[in-house]
């Protein structure tokens, strides 16, 4: 009952009441990314949502389209400035996935809608992660982000499936505000952001760490 219609409602509620109550932080933050990033303001990509179907997600762009003499894009160190990295670090960047929350393409607790280059790389326990709407914050996200593994990542996001309830969202609500002000994990180690995920290798078989 709970995960297929309170939450759904909880998130109309908290998504519509946040649009409305932060809308002077929206058009401010809309003015700042234009003036120090230039347009477009918005970055939006296709993301997998719900049972993997596509959907586009949208986040203030954060980085530069700076690129190398051959027209590829410069490594995301290189491309995140000063602005951008306040603008993850208090996760800011992400308020624009409260429309992707309202529209039902998100909810506002659940695994991060992650790369769509990602989905043949799920061992099958993992791909239990699109069994529910990804979220605007998650399980993962309250125990270190960016700064665990990918491993430790998903299997916080399946542990989050299998015990979906009001408590646990609330938990995971009450959690989040608490990283947030506290800018916890919001990078790896050894990336400006989180290194991309190659796989899990087959249990038995030796990893590269």
């Amino acid at each position: 009952m709970y995960g297929k219609y309170v939450k759904r409602m909880i998130d109309i509620v908290l998504s519509l009441a946040g649009i409305i109550l932060l809308s002077p932080v929206l058009l401010v933050l809309w003015i700042l990314v234009r003036v120090k990033l230039g347009s477009p303001v918005l970055f939006t990509q296709q993301r997998p949502g719900k049972n993997e179907k596509i959907f586009k997600l949208y986040k203030f762009r954060s980085m530069t389209d700076e690129r190398d003499d051959e027209g590829n894009l410069l490594p995301d160190g290189d491309r995140l400035t000063s602005f951008g990295k306040k603008l993850r670090s208090t996760s800011l960047d992400e308020l624009p996935e409260l429309f992707n929350i309202l529209k039902g393409d998100m909810s506002v607790i659940g695994p991060r809608p992650l790369l769509i280059k990602y989905l043949p790389l799920y061992n099958e326990v993992q791909r239990h992660r699109h069994d529910v709407r990804p979220g605007l914050t998650g399980l993962a996200q309250i125990n270190g982000r960016n700064a665990i593994t990918w491993e430790k990542k998903f299997a916080y996001d399946v542990e989050y499936v299998n015990n979906l309830s009001f408590k646990l969202d609330a938990r995971i609500f009450w959690g989040t505000v608490r990283a947030v002000v506290k800018r916890e994990g919001i990078s790896s180690e050894n990336d400006a952001t989180m290194e991309a995920f190659t796989g899990t290798p087959p249990e038995g078989t030796p990893s590269n760490d």
